[in-house]
C-alpha cells in the first residue's frame, strides 16, 4: 500500500512532517555526512540573532530523569555567518530550511527577515519568541497576547516567507497566544518551546546551570506539550507543528491526531542522531496497518466524544 506522507505548512510543502528542531541539530550541516537532509520534512536552524552571540558560560547542560535541562543561551554565529558559510552547503544538500530568527527588539526581527527573504533555499522563518534563557526579547515578545501580535505583525509586513512564531508553553493560556499568532498574519504556529525549570546539586547547594534556570525538554513534558498543541488545535485554523519530548513513531502520532500537521524532534536526536528513518518506517508503518492513504487525514482526529460521555454520566 502507497502512502502519502507530505505535508502543507503555510504553503510549503514537506515531503513528510518530520522537522529538526531549532537548537537541537546545529544548522544541519554538522549533521550532512550521517544524515540525508533531503529526507527530512524540513530543518529549524539553531537561532540566529543579526551579530554572533557566545550565550551562556558552562554549565549549560543538565540530565535529568525523562530530560533534558539547558541554558544555552542561544549560542550562534549571525545571520550574515549563516548565509554565508551554511546555507551553500544546505542548498548543495537539498535540505528545506527553516531559519529560527531571534531578536530583543522588533526591529531585530524585522531586519532579520528582510535579510533572509533575499537568500536563495530559505523554505520558511521561525520566530524564537519563546526561548526562556535570555533576560531581553525572545519569551518578553511571546508571553502575552499583544507582544506575541506586535512582532508576528511586523515580520509579516516585511516578508514573503512563511511566518512561523514558536510559542512558549510558560504562559496561562496557550491558545489565546496562538490566536494572536493567527490574527496577526502568522502562517503557522509551532509549540511548544521548553518549560522554564532548574536543578539543584544538594552538596554544593549551588544551582547545577551557570544561569541558575534553564529549559526543561524531553519525555517528561510530552503529555503536557500534547494537551496544548489539542488546545490550540481548537482554537485556530492554520497549521500546527507540535514538539516536546517525541522519541517514537506513536509520540508523533500522538501530536498529529491531537492536532499537529508536523512535528519537530529535538532532544531525542542527542541520543539517537539515526532516529529519523525509525520514525518515518514507523509512520509508514501505521498508515499502512490502519488502512490511512495521507498523514493529513490524521490531523486532529482524537475522539473525544466517548470520555465526554462518560464524564457527564458520572
Amino acid at each position: 500500500m502507497a502512502v502519502d506522507l507530505s505535508v502543507s505548512i503555510g504553503g510549503l510543502t514537506l515531503g513528510n512532517p518530520l522537522i529538526a528542531a531549532s537548537g537541537c541539530f546545529g544548522y544541519g550541516t554538522e549533521y550532512g555526512d550521517v544524515i540525508d537532509l533531503a529526507s527530512l520534512g524540513g530543518i529549524a536552524v539553531k537561532g540566529l540573532f543579526l551579530t554572533e552571540r557566545e550565550g551562556h558560560a558552562p554549565p549549560r547542560i543538565v540530565e535529568t530523569p525523562a530530560g533534558m535541562l539547558n541554558a544555552i543561551g542561544l549560542q550562534g554565529i549571525g545571520v550574515h555567518r549563516f548565509v554565508a558559510e551554511k546555507m551553500p552547503e544546505l542548498r548543495a544538500r537539498g535540505a528545506v530550511v527553516i531559519v529560527n530568527i531571534c531578536g530583543t527588539t522588533i526591529q531585530e526581527y524585522v531586519e532579520l527577515a528582510k535579510i533572509l527573504s533575499d537568500v536563495d533555499g530559505v523554505a520558511a522563518l521561525e520566530l524564537n519568541i519563546s526561548c526562556p534563557n535570555i533576560k531581553a526579547g525572545g519569551i518578553t515578545f511571546g508571553c502575552n497576547v499583544h507582544g506575541t501580535a506586535d512582532v508576528v505583525g511586523a515580520v509579516r509586513a516585511a516578508t514573503r516567507l512563511p511566518v512561523i512564531p514558536k510559542l512558549t508553553p510558560n504562559v496561562t493560556d496557550i491558545s489565546s497566544i496562538a490566536k494572536a499568532a493567527e490574527d496577526a498574519g502568522a502562517d503557522a504556529v509551532s509549540l511548544v518551546n521548553t518549560f522554564l525549570a532548574m536543578a539543584i546539586d544538594v552538596d554544593t547547594r549551588r544551582p547545577r546551570l551557570s544561569n541558575i534556570v534553564g529549559g526543561l525538554s524531553g519525555p517528561a513534558i510530552r503529555p503536557i506539550a500534547v494537551r496544548m498543541v489539542y488546545e490550540c488545535r481548537q482554537a485556530v485554523r492554520i497549521p500546527i507543528i507540535g514538539m516536546g519530548g517525541i522519541a517514537t513513531a506513536t509520540d508523533v502520532l500522538e501530536f498529529i491526531i491531537a492536532g499537529a500537521s508536523a512535528v519537530q524532534v529535538g532532544t531525542a536526536n542527542f541520543s539517537d542522531p539515526l532516529i529519523w528513518s525509525k520514525l518515518l518506517d514507523g509512520l509508514k508503518k501505521y498508515l499502512e496497518r490502519h488502512n490511512v492513504t495521507r498523514i493529513t487525514d490524521l490531523t486532529g482526529t482524537i475522539d473525544t466524544s466517548a470520555r465526554e460521555k462518560e464524564w457527564i454520566s458520572s
